[in-house]
This record gives C-alpha cells, sequence and structure tokens, in this order.
C-alpha cells in the first residue's frame, strides 16, 4: 500500500508540472500576443508555440489546438485589437469617398460624384445595427456605420462582419484591413481556448487526491 502510494504521488506531482509548464508556455503566448505596437504586429508567435508543443508533445488535443494558429501568426505576428480599432477609421473615409464606385461605375466623374457625396452626406456616424439584415442595410453607409457602433463597443468580430457586406470600391479599400482583423480573431480564439485547456489542466491537478 505504501508502495502504491508512493508511485501515485510521483505521478501526481508529475502531472502537476506537466500542467504548470504548460500554463508558463501558454501564458508566454499570451504574452509575446500582448505586445503588438501601435503600427505594427507583434511578434512571431512561432517560438511561444514551439514552447507548448514540446512542452505537451503527449498531449494529442493541445498539440491540435497549437497546430491550429494561423502560419502567418507564427511567422510574422498579428495586429492587436487597439492597432486595427484605430486604423479602421482610415478604412472607414476611404470607403464613404468611394461608395458610389462599382464595376459598371468606374469613371473619374464617378469618383467625383462618390466623393463629393461623401462630403455632403449627413448620416449617423454610428447606428445600433438591426438583429437581421435586410436589403436597405446593405447601403455603404449604413454599414460602415453598423461598423462603428460595433468597434466603438470593443467587438471587433462583428464589425469585420459588416465591413465583409460592402461592395464595389469600397470592399477593395479594406480588403487588407479584413484580412488582419480576421487573423487577429483567428490566432486570439485559438490562443483563448489554449488558456481554458491551460487552466482547466491545472486546476485539475491541484483537485486530484
Amino acid at each position: 500500500c505504501d508502495l502504491f502510494c508512493l508511485q501515485g504521488h510521483v505521478t501526481a506531482e508529475e502531472e502537476a508540472r506537466k500542467a504548470h509548464q504548460l500554463w508558463l508556455s501558454v501564458e508566454a503566448l499570451n504574452y509575446t500576443l500582448r505586445s503588438a505596437g501601435a503600427d505594427s504586429p507583434t511578434e512571431p508567435l512561432e517560438g511561444a508555440v514551439l514552447a507548448i508543443k514540446e512542452t505537451c508533445a503527449q498531449n494529442e488535443f493541445a498539440q491540435a489546438l497549437a497546430t491550429a494558429i494561423p502560419e502567418e501568426s507564427l511567422s510574422r505576428g498579428v495586429y492587436s485589437e487597439a492597432s486595427l480599432r484605430a486604423r479602421f477609421y482610415d478604412i472607414r473615409r476611404l470607403a464613404r469617398r468611394v461608395a458610389l464606385i462599382d464595376e459598371t461605375r468606374n469613371s473619374l466623374y464617378q469618383y467625383f460624384l462618390s466623393y463629393l457625396q461623401s462630403v455632403l452626406l449627413f448620416e449617423r456616424v454610428e447606428e445600433a445595427p438591426p438583429a437581421k439584415l435586410a436589403g436597405e442595410d446593405l447601403d455603404t453607409f449604413k454599414l460602415l456605420a453598423y461598423a462603428t457602433y460595433s468597434i466603438e463597443r470593443g467587438d471587433l468580430e462583428l464589425a469585420a462582419k459588416f465591413i465583409n457586406q460592402l461592395r464595389g470600391e469600397s470592399q477593395r479599400v479594406a480588403q487588407d484591413w479584413l484580412k488582419e482583423a480576421r487573423l487577429t480573431l483567428e490566432t486570439k480564439q485559438v490562443v483563448s481556448l489554449l488558456s481554458a485547456y491551460a487552466n482547466a489542466v491545472g486546476l485539475g491537478t491541484t483537485q486530484a487526491p
């Protein structure tokens, strides 16, 4: 019984050590994710993710989560939500200016009219979006107002969904921002799952008999 109890204690200590190492590795990843500058992405996440994979080499679930982080996030890093929020207003201004431009209306005269409309039109800067979009809600100015409302309340994901509904030249000028927003959201979602899992594993080892 003493030998059995000793073996159980050693096993429990080893599991607790692994859980702590996983937690530390995930915290290092979170720290790297938060290190983005105002106008630059974070450091590449590859080193921090590799540390997680090495820490949980025998843990298929944690390995799968770590592998789900996008390749560009590993090699380059991602922009912070605060940075994307600041860049959003530049995109919003450009998208308003070209709101009238599409595949059928793209002459210099149309560009002039579109710019003139953006200057003269007094629309709501932000507006609470409806529960379900109707046809009239797909107007460029409406979509931008909904996106502004969302981003002002910290909902980058919802703002990106409205920006994704833009069409014509407005869609084109917003593509880079939308791509970066999706990359940040996807990466943060995976890291959030890793954090929750690491905390759950750690809690499990501390409660083990």
